[in-house]
């Protein structure tokens, strides 16, 4: 039987080849869980991001096992808050919330200062 590649096999190959693109992805992922709500959706694609950028190093900088990691961001993954500021900080990122009304570049667009 043939073996074939997953959806999230070829996602971890394309952000391998254009790291420079997970900015946006990671946006565009945080903006749809905003509006739909879909934790298992984010969890989904916060996996992929941290396979490809290297799962067993991300774990162990959070002090996490490998499994523990990959469980956490399953789709019946539940992480806490904090379980979630600290894959993101291993992936080099952080929490930042902004006004749902603002713009693209990430102020609002009637700022009242």
């Amino acid at each position: 039987m043939p073996e074939y590649r997953t959806l999230h096999d070829i996602s971890v190959e394309y952000f391998n080849a254009h790291p420079d693109e997970i900015d946006t992805f990671l946006n565009e992922i945080f903006a749809s869980y905003t509006e739909d709500g879909d934790s298992a959706a984010l969890l989904s694609a916060l996996r992929v991001i941290a396979r490809a950028k290297g799962i067993s190093a991300m774990a162990e900088k959070i002090g996490m096992t490998r499994q523990g990691l990959q469980k956490a961001l399953s789709s019946r993954g539940n992480p806490r808050l904090d379980s979630i500021n600290a894959i993101m900080r291993a992936m080099g990122y952080q929490l930042i919330p902004y006004p749902l009304d603002a713009t693209p570049g990430g102020y609002p667009s009637n700022p009242s200062y």
